[in-house]
């Protein structure tokens, strides 16, 4: 039989190393989810997830994702052979979907490759397998259409400790008409930090 549980929405109860204890109904679920979307939440808060519950003979797991879209990413992720829900989730802890979707359009593994537990071989996997059922959700041009600088700018602060998700955050806010030399874009790019 397949269970599922789509959404749920509950009260936070406690804050563990990679998962959200959500109490519904009063019952606490352990409900997985990507680092970013733990670390802005706090205990006594109200969440409404998306959620996927993987079944395996001896464990039951709830994945819980902000949007439907991070949720679709992850289910399509189990998919590609090698990739378990431990490495699905990774992926969207270390990169936003805009990332991923730009890393199999544009062909660069090794931006999946900078998550942790993914290498070269499972990298390619992943495009091969992502290439026909992802849809892009930004617009694949504009995805596809980082410059070389940009993409210099993007290495250089992952570089420096910063996120990928940080990184791409900080390079969309570089004014339109900011000039293509590297050293002033990462400059721009800084600044978006000291500004938070």
């Amino acid at each position: 039989m397949v269970f599922m549980i789509a959404t749920l929405r509950g009260e936070i109860t406690q804050i563990e190393e990679n998962a959200l204890i959500v109490e519904a109904g009063g019952v606490g679920l352990r409900v997985f989810v990507p680092k970013p979307l733990k670390e802005q939440m706090k205990t006594g808060e109200a969440i409404f997830l998306f959620t996927h519950l993987v079944v395996r003979e001896d464990d039951w797991k709830l994945y819980g994702f902000e949007i439907q879209a991070d949720r679709e990413l992850f289910t399509t992720l189990l998919g590609v052979d090698g990739v378990g829900p431990r490495t699905a989730l990774a992926v969207l802890s270390s990169l936003n979907l805009e990332t991923v979707e730009r890393a199999v359009f544009s062909d660069e593994p090794d931006l999946l490759s900078r998550v942790p537990g993914v290498g070269k071989k499972t990298a390619q996997k992943m495009i091969l397998y992502l290439h026909d059922r992802l849809k892009p959700v930004s617009g694949i041009e504009r995805i596809a259409s980082m410059s070389d600088s940009d993409s210099e700018v993007l290495a250089a602060l992952t570089a420096l400790g910063y996120s990928v998700v940080e990184a791409q955050t900080a390079i969309q806010a570089i004014p339109k008409d900011a000039p293509e030399d590297v050293e002033e874009r990462l400059r721009l790019a800084l600044q978006q930090f000291t500004r938070k």
